[in-house]
């Protein structure tokens, strides 16, 4: 979807200004968003593309007035409401009723091991690459309403297969349920002027992952 989070080439938005010796976390809250999201993950109930999904699908008046971590709070409480982890009367007082340990907690011991651990995304594939480092494709011209990985500001425009990463889960489909859908990923380097005209900046090269049914030869 073309949400708030796609602003790749925008104007307006201001510059990028990294923090010198940017700490983890600025406010304790912070690292208990990040918690909370990770070990409500771990229940079971979405994947990692549903999350970011459920991010990107906030209205753009929260999004753009939200600071980093509470998007993720914000995407969460969507999340454990839409699979019936906590109702709309819980969220709004702020108080969760008496239930049962779900049987997928996480514990303090099994964190580490769970974070250690991650969530492979790989998948074998049976069927040969469509195409091959060095090839010149188009990113295709995509506005599909649910999520897709493919950036608004390359659709459209040529690029060159820098790499052939082999086959992972496909994010339009699992973050709708669907991570039995795998399909070959590749590294699409585009060029600044090609994307945004003689105003790019010189020398601008922009590598992306896109996976195959995103590209179409040239």
């Amino acid at each position: 979807m073309n949400g708030p989070q796609d602003v790749g080439g925008m104007m307006g938005f201001g510059p990028v200004l990294p923090e010198a010796d940017e700490p983890l976390f600025h406010a304790p809250w912070e690292a208990r968003a990040l918690g909370l999201t990770l070990c409500a993950g771990a229940l079971g109930g979405w994947g990692l593309d549903e999350s970011r999904h459920a991010r990107e699908s906030l209205p753009p008046a929260i999004y753009y007035n939200a600071s980093y971590y509470e998007i993720w709070l914000r995407a969460l409480e969507v999340l454990l409401n839409r699979h019936g982890f906590v109702t709309e009367r819980e969220l709004a007082e702020g108080t969760a009723d008496e239930a049962p340990a779900h049987p997928r907690r996480l514990p303090p011991e099994r964190v580490g091991p769970a974070m250690a651990a991650g969530t492979p995304y790989d998948r074998p594939l049976s069927s040969a690459p469509r195409f091959r480092a060095g090839d010149r494709v188009r990113a295709r011209n995509i506005h599909p309403r649910g999520h897709t990985r493919l950036p608004r500001y390359v659709r459209g425009h040529v690029g060159t297969v820098e790499a052939d990463r082999g086959g992972f889960v496909l994010p339009d489909a699992s973050a709708h349920g669907r991570e039995d859908v795998a399909e070959r990923l590749y590294t699409v380097v585009f060029e600044g002027e090609t994307l945004w005209g003689p105003d790019a900046e010189p020398g601008t090269r922009v590598s992306v992952d896109a996976w195959e049914s995103y590209l179409e030869p040239v």
